[in-house]
């Protein structure tokens, strides 16, 4: 017998007459049936019609059917178990988690405002730990956490407001140290998944995930440049994990549970000047290639020194300039002007000049070109640089200044 699923309809009427009517056919229906069925088989015995008590019966079964045999006392049928791919990225997920929380620090600053918190991760056993320079900017005390329950403080070793980044240093064991492995921001992919692990407001030891959503990208630095602009940070990771406030300073990582990236900002635009803007989606942080050549620089000696061209760009090439310019495509990097007595006015480049190629390196963006400085140079090597001018191909060699 199949499961019942009983499914009850209630008829309204419209005024109690039909409701009487339907009440005296039922009647004579239950009444008039047997009668029939009796004064058949007595009169005509020979038409051997079936017996209509039987059929009667069979009906009433299936009415009085119990008041427990509802649809909820029915067999469930029970979903298929999750497929094997997505038990192991689940799986995946708790593994990172665990092997990784236990380096995630929570930094909290004191100042004279009051001050706030932020993330950080373990860089090495002798107590370093990175996070953002403007995690600790203005800090009168810097106070570190662990997930084991240590809290102590912590000293600023080096500094860099080029790229929002600063070492720390802990003075505890060594055995309660668990650095984080590093790994190669210049193998990501777009569409990568990544993880993030942070304190976003000051929940503790938090982890959210998301994809790779652009590489290369470009923020305002820190550090004024002396023409009154600022100048650029550049080799940063765009991603859409959750990236809140609180999260500064904390571990992008890679499903291999290796940092990739150092949670640095945000792009929202609901937000005001006394409340905290909130993830938006479009998050950045500073690519681990970077900080594998600055936080050696800044544990060794408190600042890293960062290639300088002196050159001005605008954000991208407008078709106005394609036009103006006579420019078969809108890719390159457009010089805007170039600083006086700068690396790049030495070396013979204008503003107009279109860059677009570095050491034989394409340059079809002004976030590539810087890039690869960040990336291949240093002060005082020579580059050379192939540019446009008038519409001719030609190049220079230029040597790499320092940014002031």
């Amino acid at each position: 017998m199949q499961p019942i699923k009983r499914c009850r309809h209630k008829l309204k009427f419209k005024d109690g007459t039909m409701k009487r009517r339907l009440l005296i056919s039922l009647t004579l229906i239950l009444l008039v049936f047997p009668a029939i069925g009796l004064a058949c088989s007595l009169s005509v015995p020979s038409l051997d019609l079936p017996a209509l008590p039987a059929v009667t019966e069979q009906a009433v079964q299936v009415e009085v059917v119990p008041e427990s045999e509802t649809a909820a006392d029915a067999p469930v049928s029970v979903d298929p178990p999750p497929a094997p791919d997505l038990i192991a990225q689940q799986d995946a997920f708790v593994r990172i988690y665990q092997q990784v929380s236990p380096g995630v620090v929570s930094i909290q600053v004191l100042n004279e405002f009051g001050g706030g918190s932020a993330s950080g991760f373990v860089y090495d056993k002798q107590g370093h730990i990175v996070t953002n320079l403007h995690v600790i900017e203005d800090a009168e005390e810097i106070i570190v956490s662990f997930p084991s329950g240590i809290i102590t403080e912590a000293q600023a070793v080096g500094t860099d407001a080029d790229s929002d980044l600063a070492v720390l240093k802990v003075d505890i064991s060594a055995d309660d140290l668990v650095p984080l492995p590093l790994g190669d921001s210049d193998s990501l992919q777009i569409g990568q998944v990544v993880v993030a692990i942070g304190n976003p407001f000051g929940l503790n030891g938090s982890m959210s995930t998301g994809i790779i959503s652009s590489i290369g990208r470009t923020l305002e630095s820190m550090n004024a440049a002396p023409t009154g602009g600022i100048f650029t940070a550049g080799d940063l990771i765009q991603t859409d994990a959750a990236i809140n406030p609180g999260n500064s300073g904390g571990p992008l990582l890679n499903l291999n549970g290796e940092v990739v990236g150092v949670n640095r900002a945000i792009r929202t635009f609901n937000f005001t000047e006394t409340a905290d803007p909130l993830n938006s989606g479009i998050g950045f942080a500073v690519s681990i290639n970077l900080v594998k050549r600055v936080a050696p620089a800044l544990i060794e000696d408190g600042f890293y020194p960062y290639p300088y061209l002196g050159i001005t760009t605008p954000e991208e090439i407008s078709l106005n300039d394609v036009q103006r310019l006579e420019l078969e495509r809108a890719t390159g990097v457009l010089l805007s002007s170039v600083t006086s007595d700068g690396p790049a006015q030495a070396a013979g480049l204008q503003a107009d000049d279109v860059i677009v190629s570095i050491q034989d390196q394409e340059v079809r963006t002004f976030g590539e070109l810087i890039t690869y400085l960040f990336m291949n140079t240093s002060p005082g090597d020579t580059v050379t640089l192939e540019y446009i001018r008038n519409g001719d191909l030609q190049n220079t060699d230029l040597i790499v200044g320092a940014r002031p």
